[in-house]
């Protein structure tokens, strides 16, 4: 592409954000063909003419061969290890001092109808362009001249009014890559835009074209969602839009199930509220947590008395989160520490002042290192019940578990024998009797009757209860 092409694109001047491997790539390149030939492209661009800090991998296009760039940046000794080439596509990942950029030839890209994988071409840079999901993504960065390029000739008048739309035809990009809508929802929620009418519509009628896409990409970009910075309105926006039907119907059961006991909410309404009272810095898990703790109620709603129960929610709701972050192939480890928060979220909600100390151990014993992720999950819950919900008593219990671990690490909260250690005092073989002992000197534990190393003690105790 010519010069004067691409001054016809529009052009703005900005101050380039600092990235090693960019500065890197820029300096090698220099005096060589590729000079004035590379462009930055995508989110990197879009967040530094949005004044964002740049969450987004580093993409590079080229009109030429990727992977060539690749294999000459590797022969300047400069990249940490060899390219991670993909020929068909025509990239490759170049790490240069930790950070990775991804070299792009510029393609065009065509798809089956029940297929997400394009068959590619080599292309101009304007046809590259056209490709791209989004017009806030389209923007050119002259990677030796910092000039910023709008081909659309609506990136720039998109990023200013907060819109997200397709720069071809929507129905048309979301059938091709039906993730796309995802990335719309997760754009409006991470970046506060709303999406353009006519891309919101295809949604719409595409959304049952999201079946088609790996169980693994959906789980990616529906992780990114909720942890944006307005996670709750693009769980909202994933139900308005029937995208969430297709990867978690069970959610959606939650709509306009009405529930009473100090709720302004519906099920579902609640769940979004709670959503959105978490710190800024919640993890996935909490926020996984958030969305699933309720999911049971819809399946465990009676009336007793005139008033709405939900009797065994929580237990429902941890195998309902099982079922759908299995589906989702969401790491083994998570899915356990999701689902097991979940079954226990109702044991913090029904703390009182009256508790013991042993009570209030009992619960750090069984909730281990995820009491702090407990206890968030909790305050979301309160705060989603409706405005003003107190939160006391869920910070008194705070208070009192952070004075108690002064004194008692919470791993140290546990039995001063093991199984076996215990059938040689007793004589018994393996069995219920052995996990029955195990408990009691668990119980004497947390009574503050005996201390977590005191084996003598243990020992003395177990006699006297079992062997009189």
């Amino acid at each position: 592409m010519s010069r004067g092409d691409l001054k016809s694109a529009g052009i703005r001047q900005y101050i380039t954000m600092s990235n090693p491997a960019i500065e890197t790539i820029r300096e090698i390149t220099k005096g060589t063909p590729y000079e004035g030939h590379l462009f930055l492209v995508g989110g990197y661009v879009r967040d530094k003419i949005m004044g964002r800090p740049s969450t987004e991998d580093v993409d590079l296009v080229l009109e030429g061969n990727a992977l060539e760039l690749a294999q000459f940046i590797h022969d300047k000794g400069l990249a940490d290890h060899r390219p991670v080439t993909y020929p068909r596509f025509g990239t490759a990942m170049v790490t240069i001092k930790g950070h990775s950029v991804e070299l792009v030839s510029a393609r065009k890209e065509k798809y089956t109808p029940n297929s997400r994988k394009p068959n590619v071409e080599h292309a101009a840079l304007h046809e590259d362009i056209l490709r791209r999901d989004f017009t806030i993504n389209t923007l050119l960065e002259n990677l030796h001249t910092g000039e910023i390029y709008d081909f659309t000739g609506m990136a720039m008048a998109d990023i200013e009014a907060k819109i997200i739309r397709t720069p071809t035809d929507p129905d048309a990009t979301f059938y091709d890559d039906p993730l796309r809508m995802l990335r719309a929802i997760r754009f409006a929620a991470r970046l506060g835009f709303k999406i353009e009418p006519l891309t919101w519509d295809a949604i719409l009628r595409n959304a049952q074209r999201l079946k088609i896409v790996s169980n693994e990409r959906i789980r990616d970009e529906f992780a990114k969602i909720l942890l944006s910075d307005n996670a709750s309105r693009g769980l909202c926006m994933l139900s308005e839009s029937s995208l969430l039907d297709q990867f978690a119907p069970e959610l959606q059961e939650m709509r306009g199930v009405s529930q009473d006991g100090g709720h302004a909410y519906d099920v579902w309404e609640h769940t979004l509220h709670a959503l959105e009272s978490l710190p800024p810095d919640a993890d996935l898990i909490v926020r996984l947590a958030v969305i699933f703790h309720d999911v049971g109620k819809p399946k465990t709603k009676t009336r007793t008395n005139g008033r709405i129960r939900f009797y065994g929610h929580e237990d429902v709701s941890a195998e309902i989160t099982r079922i759908v972050l299995n589906r989702l192939r969401f790491p083994k480890d998570d899915i356990a520490r999701v689902a097991r928060l979940v079954s226990m979220h109702m044991r913090v909600g029904e703390y009182r002042s009256e508790w013991k100390d042993s009570a209030v151990k009992r619960l750090m014993r069984d909730a281990g290192d995820d009491m702090p992720d407990l206890l968030a999950l909790a305050l979301a819950d309160r705060r989603g019940y409706a405005p003003g919900s107190s939160t006391s008593e869920i910070e008194e219990l705070r208070r009192r578990i952070e004075r108690i671990l002064i004194n008692v690490p919470v791993h140290k909260i546990e039995s001063p024998l093991n199984g076996r250690e215990i059938m040689e005092v007793l004589g018994l073989p393996p069995g219920p009797k052995v996990k029955e002992a195990k408990q009691f000197l668990l119980d004497e534990v947390l009574e503050g009757r005996l201390q977590p190393g005191d084996k003598d003690s243990a020992k003395r105790l177990l006699r006297e209860r079992f062997q009189c």
